[in-house]
């Protein structure tokens, strides 16, 4: 039994528990140029029974996008789901161009034009007919050249390919802008006991969207298996060399600064029994009644830890107090 209340996804109807499961990591690897991209090796079966363990749980929502893993992700995804369709919701993302055969990124497609390509590719990867959220994937786009992008998105919705879009951006002025939309009704970006994200949750409560949270878990940091003396392989993400935008870990190791933030507020996440994991997630939800999650995972057991937090519910009003005090 959760002890947090389910969400509703704007006006879209679509109602769902407080915690999705992002599907980035289980895309293995692919990079830009040399850079790493992925989350390291994967194991398909294990993804596998991952994802239908999460669905035995009662988590329905699950995110992708057609550039993890250049499509491995989606792939993955859609097989696990076979034959549990109508018990989940899906959601994916668009706006990057790749090289699948060489798993390698390539220039951004922010045309009208690429959005029913890339949807209609999405679809066939997923093996649905329909995407019940569909996100733009290009975080620093100008908010006027996104404008034609609406028209194409509300005449998905209209045709029933989507039922509802947003933009994934960690920028408040580009979100607002999509309100424009009339079936717009998320936005995902980054939150995490270690960034705030107080504009943006303003936003989404002006609006009545939901708030979809990637980075949940500090890229991994908050878990207790990340300490200073690891060293993360170089075909993950957080390894050698990081994108540029990696802030939780410096040439594969985690970042001091950003340890010893987690370090400070470690005993109140793990208050009431919680581990770290659950207690990063009990602050997400302490937050905000319009936050949705998605952790990352690999493995059963991560799925296992991440959907055990529902079991505790949001941290309380002094535990939240305590925090903002030992991290300000």
């Amino acid at each position: 039994m959760t002890k947090t209340n389910e969400r509703g996804i704007g006006q879209s109807g679509i109602v769902i528990p407080p915690l999705g499961m992002g599907c980035w990591a289980i895309g293995g690897p692919f990079w830009h140029g040399t850079t790493p991209l992925g989350w390291g090796d994967v194991d398909d079966s294990e993804s596998t029974k991952a994802i239908q363990f999460a669905v035995d749980l009662g988590i329905r929502l699950f995110d992708t996008a057609d550039v993890y893993g250049t499509g491995h992700s989606e792939r993955v995804l859609g097989r696990a789901l076979a034959g549990h369709r109508d018990e989940v919701i899906i959601a994916s993302k668009w706006g990057n161009t790749y090289d699948e055969s060489a798993r390698q990124l390539l220039a951004p497609d922010i045309t009208p034009g690429y959005v029913r390509r890339a949807l209609e590719a999405t679809l066939r990867r997923l093996g649905t007919d329909y995407l019940d959220i569909y996100q733009f994937h290009i975080g620093d786009a100008e908010p006027a050249e996104t404008m034609p992008l609406l028209e194409e998105l509300e005449s998905l919705v209209a045709a029933g390919k989507i039922r509802t879009y947003g933009w994934s951006t960690d920028d408040p002025q580009r979100a607002a802008a999509w309100a424009a939309g009339g079936h717009c009704s998320v936005v995902q970006h980054e939150l995490n006991v270690l960034q705030d994200a107080p504009q943006m949750l303003a936003l989404v409560q002006s609006q009545g969207w939901a708030s979809v949270n990637r980075g949940p878990l500090a890229m991994g940091l908050i878990s207790d298996k990340y300490a200073s003396a690891i060293l993360l392989p170089d075909n993950d993400v957080r390894g050698r060399p990081a994108p540029d935008w990696m802030r939780y870990f410096q040439d594969g190791r985690p970042s001091p600064q950003w340890l010893a933030r987690r370090n400070a507020i470690r005993d109140i996440l793990t208050s009431g029994g919680r581990s770290p994991v659950q207690g990063a997630l009990a602050w997400i939800w302490a937050r905000s009644p319009a936050t949705v999650p998605i952790p990352g995972f690999r493995t059963v057991e991560h799925v296992r830890e991440n959907a055990g937090a529902l079991e505790y519910g949001p941290l309380g009003d002094t535990e939240m107090a305590e925090i903002t005090r030992l991290l300000s």
